[in-house]
Formats: C-alpha cells, structure tokens, sequence
C-alpha cells in the first residue's frame, strides 16, 4: 500500500506556490464538494486540522463553518505557508470580529510538519480535513494511524484525494512514448477503507466520481497536470526526452480528440470519513466493557 514517492521531492514540486496556484481550481470545487458532506455530519469541533492545508484556501472555509473553533494548517512546505499567512480581506475581518467575540484560541494557526507525522498529542483534535493531499505520501496506511493518534473518540476525518483513473489519458500518451512512470500510482478506494479500519477507524464510508476538464490544446493540458504537482517517484525517468519520444507522445494525446474536438483530462476524485471509535481495550490490554444500568 505504498508507492515509491520522494517526499523531499514533493516538498520541492510545491517549494513555489506561483507554480501550483493554477490547479486552485480543481481544488476549490472539491472543498466544496466535501463541505457539502460535512454538512451532514452534526459535530461541534474544538480543534480543527487541516492536514496538507498548502496556501491555506480550505481555512477559510473551515473557519466560516466553524467559527469559535481553533483551526490549524499544517504544511510540510514553509513557502505555502507563507503564502497562506496573506489571507485575503475579508478573512481578516473575519479574524478580528472573532478576537473580539470569541474564546482566545478561536481562530486560524499555522504549522510547518508532516502531516504524516504530528507535533500534537494524542486525543486533541476533533476534526482532521485534507483535501487532495493524502496521494502525496508514500504510506497512507501510516498517515490514518498517525491521524487517529490525535484524533479525540467520536472525532471526524474526511479527505479527498485522487484515485487510479486520475490523468489515465496522460498516461496512455506516455505510454507511447516510453514506460518509464510519469504519473503517481494512485491508491484504489476500495484499499483506502481497507487502510481505515486496519487503523482502527470505524465506519468508514468511501465514495468516488469523476471529473472531467477539457482543453483546446496540448499544451493548455499539460500546463494544468503540472500545476498538479508534477512526477515525485524515486523511479521517475532522469534523462532528458528526445524530440522524437515527445513528440510521439504529443501525438499520442492529439489522437484523444473527442468528437468535439476538445481534449479531455479525467480525475477521479475519491471522498473518505470515519470515525475513531472508544478503544475496546485499556493500555493494559484489558477488554473495555460498557453498560447502562436499567432505571428502576
């Protein structure tokens, strides 16, 4: 359950928050998608993580929906945070009508981590949102343990992150070309939940759609695949393409035309929560048994 991905990599594919800023909008219509589930959930969270929060767009949002919790973003790349220091105008009118009225921690903090590996104790968080982040790391099955060592009993995660058929038309193209990897391995939905509940997560619901974003031209394409991010893999190719191979990958992709005459780019896009259940043991190792006494 684990890919090849080089994290210092990642953190250099994102080191420019300008070079990424493009994809913003992929990004925003899926906040809005989850937040749309999150809806349905009826929870009155603390403490709120945004893990892999990048130039804080998601905290906002969360912030609006939450307003007298404390939400923090954590970032592994320093000048995303920087650029999600700048909030935009009227998030900090929002953030000073909150001082005002509200409890001293309520509002926006920022941390430079891992989010695979947290600076917070266990049991002290009450919401973990991450909105296509996870597919970054190599072992997302380590991330939902370390998410459900913080994570407070009755606690809420929901990500989104892409899966299997993201960019499966790139890939055809490249396949062309070589068959060296040139985009992520992304993790099935089915193995997420499996990775859920091996964590100690408990009902988990997982569902899947895909999106589909088309282009006039090549370039307009991959300009906006590597606004995505970009190749992170340990066994990326390391020697220069040939004019010949792009071209025939170039080819490869023209030849994808729809009947009107556009290029398609599909994401799929997959949507997790869960819940961390009371433990059925103690740190002994003792079954936890609980009861109600009848009244009367």
């Amino acid at each position: 359950m684990s890919a090849p991905i080089d994290l210092e990599r990642v953190r250099a594919l994102f080191a420019r928050p300008e070079r990424v800023s493009a994809s913003g909008f992929l990004r925003r219509e899926i906040a809005e998608r989850m937040h749309e589930r999150l809806a349905l959930v009826k929870i009155n969270p603390h403490q709120v993580l945004d893990a892999g929060c990048g130039s804080g767009a998601d905290l906002a949002l969360l912030q609006k929906t939450y307003p007298a919790a404390q939400i923090v973003g954590v970032d592994a790349v320093p000048a995303m945070l920087e650029a999600a220091k700048a909030p935009a105008p009227a998030l900090r009118a929002l953030n000073q009508m909150l001082s005002r009225l509200l409890p001293a921690k309520a509002g926006v903090d920022l941390v430079c981590a891992d989010f695979g590996n947290l600076p917070f104790g266990m049991n002290s968080l009450d919401l973990i949102w991450s909105n296509l982040a996870l597919h970054w790391h190599p072992q997302p099955d380590r991330v939902f343990a370390e998410w459900r060592r913080v994570l407070r009993v009755d606690g809420l995660l929901m990500f989104s992150n892409f899966g299997p058929d993201t960019f499966k038309e790139l890939r055809a193209a490249f396949a062309a070309m070589d068959e060296s990897p040139h985009a992520l391995p992304f993790v099935d939905m089915h193995d997420f939940g499996d990775q859920l509940v091996e964590a100690g997560f408990s009902t988990p619901v997982m569902d899947m759609e895909q999106i589909t974003v088309t282009y006039d031209t090549v370039d307009a394409l991959l300009a906006d695949v590597r606004a995505f991010g970009g190749n992170p893999l340990a066994t990326r190719r390391r020697a220069l393409v040939g004019r010949a191979a792009w071209q025939k990958m170039l080819a490869a992709l023209e030849s994808q035309r729809r009947p009107d005459g556009k290029l398609a780019l599909t994401f799929e896009v997959i949507y997790g929560h869960a819940f961390r259940p009371a433990p059925r043991v103690n740190a002994a190792g003792e079954a936890i048994i609980r009861f109600q006494p009848r009244k009367g």
